[in-house]
């Protein structure tokens, strides 16, 4: 063997012996951290499920902590290799904040979707009106909320937009009360126009008893006096029982002989040479 391959094999010796059991014992770290991050993410699904956490945050924050742990198990794969990890540390640091700044826009919508499916102020299926934005909510994502209009135009807003801005969901409650205003003429009976409107609604059995319907006058308006109605109803009746109470309470008054008058005006002709 000559002098040149001797001092190879003589090199390549030295450099098993120094590094060899570096090398394996990188390898055996990392595949027990990657292991046990893995486990850890299907252990995370499966709490997070079991705690009634939404399915859409669930991916979310089970990745986030697969993540967490790869981070940890590559910094120590690092060291034992003799790298110093403080400032690799600190330049991930660095370009994490770097990245932050620059995709603020998106990060503060995931945050908002966070906050939405965590809070829930609404559901998918639930209708809502919110920052002008009136629907049936479909999907909360953690960028966007999409929702259906009810003339099914699809709607997507950013999540920022909509945490931000007060929140009406109609769908919330068991329960909604209609408020309808019947306008009757000055002349007529006011007495006869709200027994007829109670008959009326007593008549429909998607009204409920609790809380009682309110019937009252309400104001003394240019052309009528207005009376308001206000029955409440189950969610799923409110606009059925709106409509078709509008319709009985009209027939129902002129049937009794109420007038309901519409905008009017008096106009008062003078002739002025008869008054010269």
């Amino acid at each position: 063997m000559t002098e040149v391959g001797q001092e190879a094999i003589d090199s390549m010796v030295a450099l098993l012996s120094t590094w060899g059991l570096n090398v394996l014992g990188a390898l055996v770290v990392f595949i027990i951290g990657r292991w046990v991050a893995v486990r850890t993410r299907g252990v995370t699904q499966r709490a997070l499920s079991r705690a009634g956490i939404d399915e859409a945050l669930v991916p979310f924050l089970s990745s986030m902590a697969y993540y967490l742990i790869l981070i940890i198990v590559i910094i120590a794969v690092l060291n034992l290799f003799g790298i110093e990890t403080t400032s690799l540390i600190a330049v991930v640091g660095a370009a994490g904040l770097a990245i932050g700044l620059a995709m603020q826009g998106a990060l503060s919508n995931v945050a908002a979707g966070v906050m939405l499916l965590v809070f829930r102020p609404f559901r998918p299926g639930d209708f809502v009106d919110v920052a002008g934005r009136a629907g049936t909510v479909t999907e909360i994502g953690l960028f966007t909320t999409t929702l259906n209009t009810p003339d099914n135009v699809k709607i997507t807003a950013p999540n920022s937009t909509i945490y931000g801005e007060t929140i009406k969901n109609f769908s919330a409650n068991d329960t909604r009360r209609n408020d309808l205003v019947m306008g009757i003429a000055y002349g007529d009976d006011i007495g006869l126009a709200i027994e007829t409107i109670d008959k009326v609604v007593r008549a429909d059995d998607r009204v409920l008893a609790d809380p009682a319907t309110v019937i009252a006058v309400s104001e003394l308006a240019d052309s009528s006096v207005n009376l308001v109605v206000r029955p409440w109803c189950r969610k799923d009746d409110y606009w059925p029982l709106r409509f078709d109470l509008t319709r009985r309470l009209k027939e129902e008054l002129e049937a009794a002989g109420i007038s309901i008058p519409f905008p009017q005006r008096d106009v008062h002709v003078f002739n002025e040479a008869a008054a010269d």
